[in-house]
C-alpha cells in the first residue's frame, strides 16, 4: 500500500472534496499540519526551563551532542533529570519526545504499528520513530520499567548504523542528523529483574546526578516553590535527615521536587507543619514510626 505524502494527501482531500481529521491522517501528518508546516513544532521547548547546573554536566552533554552520542542520566527520583533534558532541549533548540516508560510498554508502543480507521489500514510512527525521523531528542524516562526486549529496539540507533528497521512496514529509517537517544533511571531501584543489559548500557555515555548541595538546593527550592531563602533552607534540612534514613526504613529520600510541591503550599498560605506532612512525610512513607520519626524532624525546624 503506497503512503501518499502530506502534500499529496491534501491535493487528494481536495479532489474528493472532503477534510481529513486528526484521526484519519498519519501522526507525523497531523503534526505538520496543526505545526505549519514543521513536523515536530508542538514537541518544541519554547520557554526557557529553570535549571540550575550542579557541575559540568551542561558542557559535557553539549559536547556529547556534537557527535550524537546516545547518554544516559542516572541518579533518585526528583533530583533534576528529566528538566535537565527539557533545558538543554531548549538551549541546542531542538524538539524533546519524552517517553515514560513501564513494564507494559512493547516495542511497537515505540516503534510504530498498522492502524485501521474508515479508509483502510494505515502506519502511525511511534515516538522513537518520529524522532528519529524528523530530528528530535527522544528521552527514555525510566527506561529500566520497559521490558528487556522493548529496550533492544533501540540498539541499531545507537551505534554507528544509526537506523531503526521498520520490520512490519518493511522500511528502514535513518537516523536525522539532529536525532539523539536519552535515556534516564534511578540506580536505588536496581534487581536483578530490572536492570539494563550490558549490552545496552555500553551504548551510551552517562551523567550521575544527584541531589544538589545545601545552598543551591535552597535556591531551587526557593525559586520553584516561591517561599523565602530561610524557609527553603529549613525544608532543605529536612530532606538532608530524611536522606541520611534511606536504607534505614526509608527506600528513598526526600526529593527536591517533594521539597517545592511543600514550598508551593507554604507560599500559598498553608500552616508549615501541615504542608511538609502532606507534601513530604505522608507520600513517602507508610509506616507509622518512620511517620514519627519524619513529623518529629519537621517540628524541628517549624
Amino acid at each position: 500500500m503506497r503512503r501518499l505524502t502530506p502534500k499529496q494527501l491534501q491535493a487528494q482531500h481536495r479532489r474528493q472534496g472532503v477534510r481529513p481529521t486528526a484521526e484519519q491522517a498519519p501522526a507525523a501528518e497531523t503534526v505538520t499540519q496543526t505545526g505549519a508546516g514543521e513536523p515536530l513544532a508542538e514537541y518544541r521547548v519554547t520557554q526557557e526551563p529553570y535549571y540550575r547546573a550542579v557541575g559540568d554536566e551542561i558542557e559535557l552533554y553539549e559536547a556529547a551532542y556534537e557527535i550524537r552520542m546516545p547518554m544516559m542520566l542516572k541518579g533518585p527520583t526528583g533530583c533534576g533529570k528529566t528538566r535537565f533534558v527539557e533545558y538543554m532541549a531548549w538551549k541546542l533548540g531542538k524538539p524533546l519526545i519524552t517517553v515514560s516508560c513501564n513494564e507494559d510498554m512493547t516495542a511497537s508502543d515505540l516503534i510504530g504499528r498498522y492502524l485501521l480507521d474508515a479508509n483502510g489500514t494505515r502506519w502511525q510512527d511511534g515516538p522513537l520513530t518520529l524522532a528519529a525521523r524528523h530530528g528530535a531528542l527522544c528521552y527514555l524516562d525510566e527506561v529500566v520499567e520497559a521490558r528487556q526486549d522493548t529496550t533492544v529496539a533501540i540498539h541499531p540507533l545507537t551505534d554507528a548504523r544509526r537506523i531503526l528497521p521498520l520490520e512490519k512496514k518493511g522500511e528502514v529509517v535513518k537516523a536525522h542528523p539532529d536525532f539523539q537517544l536519552v535515556v534516564s533511571y534511578n540506580p536505588g531501584y536496581q534487581s536483578v529483574m530490572k536492570d539494563l543489559k550490558q549490552s545496552t548500557k555500553q551504548r551510551f555515555a552517562a551523567l550521575d546526578f544527584d541531589y544538589p548541595e545545601h545552598d543551591v538546593e535552597v535556591e531551587i527550592v526557593a525559586h520553584e516553590s516561591g517561599v523565602d531563602a530561610d524557609t527553603a533552607s529549613k525544608l532543605v534540612h529536612i530532606a538532608e535527615r530524611a536522606r541520611n534514613l534511606k536504607g534505614h526504613g526509608l527506600d528513598e529520600g526526600l526529593s527536591t521536587r517533594m521539597l517545592a510541591y511543600a514550598g508551593s503550599l507554604i507560599a500559598r498560605g498553608i500552616d508549615p507543619l501541615k504542608a511538609c506532612r502532606v507534601a513530604l512525610v505522608r507520600p513517602i512513607t507508610d509506616d507509622l514510626d518512620m511517620r514519627d520519626a519524619l513529623d518529629a524532624a519537621v517540628t524541628t525546624y517549624f
